[in-house]
């Protein structure tokens, strides 16, 4: 290893370190974005190669704007709130229903909204709804942390990490679903009775019935047509193998332009709510792991997946999967992932064990609050809510309920893949 790849590999280390850590609380995106910096200054990484590198964030970065874009009106229009108030109701007094009532609710928002969306937006809302019904918030608010992952996969729109680790060669929707819905299946329906026994304790006691379900709004009901006709338009786009992101932020425009239209309202108030920062965050990570790989330092590791997929392709993706489970709670899953999506574009790894690794990337972070950026936006929503949740806290019940899911998906996935 040369001194310009020592200093490479430490500058990334130190940004992703920084990205997880927030030291003296700064943005995730400033540590991305000063390890970029680095790089380039250093002179470890070209000009022309930062461009490059940032370009093939785009389609990432237009999925990312039409989904913030689609979140923040629902959020703004009260759609959230509706809907958790509205599974309070329907709870008629029992703890336990209401678990399942928030969970089929947060399941869905991930998958048609990503995980990102349930963690921001949803949590809030569940948040404000469990104190309205006089619960205990905690056991309602761990469903967002833990479906958040658990349901990200199930299509690729679900996780934007879905978009880095298969880039260009996102599999149509057709051949995503018979890979990927049997896993997601399994890791959707463990976690769920993980989490319910581990949690059943607070859920036994009464709820309130009476609750006020907030009357939806007109912009409210546009935006629950806006989301429905962005699900089918990615659905279209995906069995088509077209790239996501154009059809996401032309959808995200379009329905934020029609309600504010519609209300006469300046758009402001939702554009300064969105979380942009995440942009950059994401073009910094695209820089790093582009000097990684400039390193050379990943070409023997992919051969050597692929050489053992050829030899052993089923136990390879059992361990592939699993390793990324884990690392990405070292280094966050967005950063593994676009590592994973450059092992695989640049050595053939073949399609099974780029799923299996995908499936680790994506669920992988339900063990520990560092290993997305789903649950890193899901602690914050809780910080300003008067929440605290420990890292220790949070490991513990992860550790009950990541493994056996993974461990069920990745049999489940392999079981259809090496059949």
């Amino acid at each position: 290893m040369t001194p310009g790849d020592a200093a490479t590999l430490s500058i990334a280390a130190l940004a992703i370190a920084g990205v997880i850590a927030r030291p003296w609380r700064l943005p995730e995106a400033i540590w991305a974005v000063l390890g970029a910096v680095a790089l380039v200054t250093f002179s470890l990484i070209s000009p022309s190669d930062v461009l490059h590198a940032i370009r093939k964030g785009t389609d990432v970065y237009l999925f990312l704007v039409g989904m913030m874009v689609l979140a923040e009106f629902a959020r703004h229009e009260g759609l959230f709130d509706w809907l958790a108030a509205y599974a309070v109701r329907r709870a008629k007094g029992s703890g336990q229903s209401l678990f399942v009532l928030v969970y089929g609710v947060a399941t869905v928002v991930t998958v048609f909204l990503s995980n990102d969306a349930t963690a921001v937006v949803l949590t809030p809302a569940v948040y404000a709804a469990a104190k309205q019904a006089k619960g205990q918030p905690l056991p309602y608010l761990f469903i967002c942390a833990f479906i958040a992952n658990a349901a990200s996969f199930v299509l690729p729109i679900s996780n934007p990490a879905n978009l880095v680790v298969f880039g260009n060669h996102m599999p149509p929707l057709g051949s995503w679903l018979s890979r990927f819905g049997i896993a997601s299946i399994a890791s959707i329906l463990v976690t769920y009775l993980v989490l319910y026994f581990t949690q059943k304790n607070g859920l036994t006691g009464r709820i309130e019935t009476e609750v006020k379900v907030p009357e939806l709004s007109a912009g409210g009901r546009l935006v629950a047509v806006g989301i429905g006709s962005t699900a089918v338009l990615l659905l279209i786009a995906s069995s088509l193998d077209w790239q996501l992101g154009l059809p996401t932020i032309l959808a995200g425009l379009t329905t934020g332009i029609v309600i504010l239209i519609r209300e006469r309202t300046p758009p402001w108030p939702v554009v300064k709510e969105i979380s942009w920062s995440v942009l950059p965050l994401v073009a910094g990570l695209f820089v790093l792991v582009q000097g990684v790989e400039g390193t050379g330092l990943l070409a023997p590791l992919g051969r050597l997946i692929a050489a053992r997929a050829t030899d052993a392709p089923g136990p390879t993706a059992l361990v592939a999967g699993a390793i990324a489970a884990f690392v990405c709670n070292l280094v966050n899953n967005l950063p593994l992932g676009l590592i994973a999506g450059t092992l695989a574009a640049s050595s053939h790894v073949s399609a099974p064990v780029t799923g299996a690794m995908l499936i680790g990337v994506d669920l992988g972070p339900n063990l520990s609050v560092t290993g997305s950026l789903a649950t890193i936006l899901w602690l914050v929503a809780l910080r300003r809510e008067g929440q605290e949740i420990s890292f220790g806290k949070f490991l513990a019940l992860g550790a009950l309920v990541m493994p056996p899911a993974l461990l069920a998906s990745l049999l489940s996935f392999n079981a259809l893949a090496f059949r």
